[in-house]
């Protein structure tokens, strides 16, 4: 039942080419950096894992997360509602040469179709989007004079999330804003990846505190002094 892993580059040693990842964080808050880091350092050593597909709320910022991603050329898609945030310079080069795909999705229905997939619902409806481009080839229907467009789930082979403490056997909490996409997309991939500030034993967790249970994660890394996106971002850090 022990699931931890002894270091971040052991944690991503197994995502292959061509993957579809979720990685949590809204913005800065709750971004797994140590983790998209150690996966960049493992593309530039080995040339894998590439082509992969993206989801987050945005498509990176400054030269960092998932930003670096983009700019080392491993994504080949983005499925996000921001791809055009205030620092999101590498994301629109690839995109307007033409090196990478885009899925935009409206941030509830994005958020709703990770949700979806955690709790088992293959398809759902919404009136976000009807009438515009992005409702272009999807079904619709009429529920009480409303019109509403049918949305399938999301789901993932993999998610990377952060949480603050989790134990050994995979129960999270996470850090104020940090509980926004990360617990959803835990339940919506084939295996969970989570870094946490705090390791403890199982039992080092009030019940009544866990977000997260184990049974949505297959693997834990302690990251103590995780690195927040905005401070490297503002600082012009590169990665």
């Amino acid at each position: 039942m022990d699931k931890t892993i002894p270091s971040v580059d052991a944690a991503v040693a197994e995502i292959p080419d061509g993957a579809q990842i979720m990685i949590g964080g809204f913005g800065g808050s709750g971004a797994p950096i140590e983790l998209i880091h150690a996966l960049i350092d493992r593309y530039r050593a080995t040339g894998s894992p590439k082509n992969i597909t993206v989801i987050n709320n945005n498509a990176g910022n400054g030269g960092i997360g998932i930003a670096a991603m983009i700019k080392a050329g491993m994504v080949g898609k983005m499925i996000c509602s921001f791809p055009r945030s205030s620092n999101a310079e590498a994301f629109n080069e690839k995109y307007l040469a033409g090196e990478i795909a885009l899925e935009l999705v409206p941030q509830g229905t994005l958020a709703e179709r990770i949700r979806a997939a955690g709790a088992g619902i293959p398809a759902f409806y919404t009136p976000s989007s009807y009438g515009t481009e992005l409702a272009n080839g999807k079904p619709t229907e009429e529920f009480d004079g409303t019109m509403y467009v049918r949305e399938r789930w999301l789901r993932a082979d993999f998610a990377l999330i952060k949480g603050q403490t989790g134990d050994t056997v995979g129960n999270l909490t996470y850090r104020l804003a940090a509980r926004n996409f990360n617990p959803l997309m835990a339940m919506a991939a084939d295996k969970t990846i989570a870094q946490v500030s705090d390791l403890v034993a199982p039992g080092g967790i009030d019940p009544e505190q866990v977000v997260t249970p184990g049974i949505f994660v297959d693997a834990v890394v302690q990251v103590a002094n995780p690195q927040q996106e905005e401070v490297l971002v503002r600082t012009g850090v590169i990665y």
